[in-house]
Formats: structure tokens, sequence, C-alpha cells
């Protein structure tokens, strides 16, 4: 048996050139990352919102808003968003003042195209560097902790065991406990699927991390018939 290997990093690659962002998610994963992709604007504020990344890579020249604007909209937010998550913009536009631009809006990186990717490998690690520790906190739901920084999960003081995807998918429903959540959402943004079809890997999912979080009984991930789930059910 294989010894499992442990991610190093969650990265969101918004890059709407196809070649371009397979070709990162390709070469982060082989660097142990887990790599988000984003073809779009909307895909990127999605993933970031959900999945809580360490890091995220963005190109300028989206089909759907400009990536400044997407840098703009996380600075700005104290709720949705993580407005320290490192940015590191990758983009054709390369004058200084374009730079300037990014730096202005909050980018901690800037790297022109046409680039190496062994280069943006160690600038990403370099960025992490700095910025580890410095990461938003904890969250806690009633007796739920959920650290994303740690990967260190506790219900009342217990620490519980989970496995990747389980993480995931509770980091996701953390994000707003009494939100249900779809399950095509779940599916898109925790696995990656572009379609739930006759999958039933997020119900076998959730019904085991309902049962590490709360083995005697139901308080935590609530099957919303026919929905999807949400973390707390309505009086929690």
């Amino acid at each position: 048996m294989l010894p499992k290997v442990e991610e190093l990093a969650t990265v969101v690659v918004c890059e709407d050139d196809d070649a371009t962002r397979e070709l990162l998610c390709d070469h982060l994963t082989a660097d142990r990352y887990r790599a988000l992709a984003a073809p779009s604007a909307s895909d990127a504020l999605r993933l970031c919102g959900y999945n809580q990344p360490d890091l995220m890579v963005l190109d300028l020249g989206l089909p759907d808003a400009s990536g400044i604007d997407v840098l703009r909209e996380i600075r700005g937010s104290g709720e949705r968003f993580d407005p320290e998550l490192p940015v590191l913009v990758l983009s054709g536009r390369a004058s200084q003042a374009d730079r300037l631009r990014g730096f202005e809006a909050g980018a901690d990186d800037y790297l022109p195209k046409p680039f190496h990717v062994t280069e943006l490998l160690a600038r990403i690690a370099a960025v992490l560097r700095r910025r580890n520790g410095r990461r938003r906190g904890p969250i806690r739901v009633g007796d739920l902790t959920v650290d994303p920084l740690t990967r260190r999960v506790e219900v009342a003081g217990r620490e519980v065991e989970l496995a990747n995807k389980e993480f995931a998918l509770l980091r996701a429903l953390a994000s707003e406990p009494r939100r249900v959540f779809t399950k095509d959402e779940l599916l898109r943004d925790v696995w990656g699927f572009r379609s739930q079809g006759r999958t039933r890997t997020l119900d076998s999912h959730a019904s085991r991390l309902r049962r590490k979080l709360d083995p005697k009984g139901a308080r935590y991930v609530c099957n919303c018939w026919g929905v999807g789930y949400r973390l707390l059910d309505g009086y929690g």
C-alpha cells in the first residue's frame, strides 16, 4: 500500500486559456499541491469562497471580468473571502504600469508571461512562506472548530481525524453554516465534477463526516432532501 501523500497547500488557478491552466494544474499536483481550476472570474471567486484556498494564481485577462476586479473584491471583503489570501498575478501585461496597478490592487507577486513553470513554482513557495501563520484563524461553529491552516478539526475539544475530501466538504459547509449547498455546487467545488450524474460520492462522504463529527447524533451535516446539505439545522 502506497503511503499517504500530504498536500502542501490548496491553490486556485484562475486562467482562461485551457492549455495553460491544465499545464499549471498538472505541475502543481506533481509538486503536492491541491490545484483547483478556475477558467473565469466567477469560478475563481466561487472557489475562494467555498474552499478557502492557501493561494491563488490569477490571470488579468478573463472572459467575464478583469483579474484586477477579482483581486479588489477579495481584498475588500471581510466575510465571504479571506482578505489576506495570497495572490500571485500571472499575466501577459508586463509593462511597469500594469505591474504597479497589480501591486496597488493587492497582489503579493507579479509574474509576466511568457514564464517558466519552475520560476512560478518557486514564487508560489516563497509567497506561502512569507504569509505562513498570517492567515485567518480557525472557523468556529458552536463547539466545532475547523482550522484551514493546520487542517485540524475539533468537536468540544475532541480531535476528529478526517480524510482529505471529508475535510474539504466540511470546510465548504462551514463557510456558511446555515446555508443549503446544492449537490451540484458541492460536487463541482469540492470534487471538480461538471455534472452530478448518478454518483453517490457526496452522499457517502457526507454520511461518514456526520458520524465522525457526532457519533451519537446528527448535530452536523444535515441532509436537505432533494436539494443538498448544510452544516447546521435551522435551530443549530
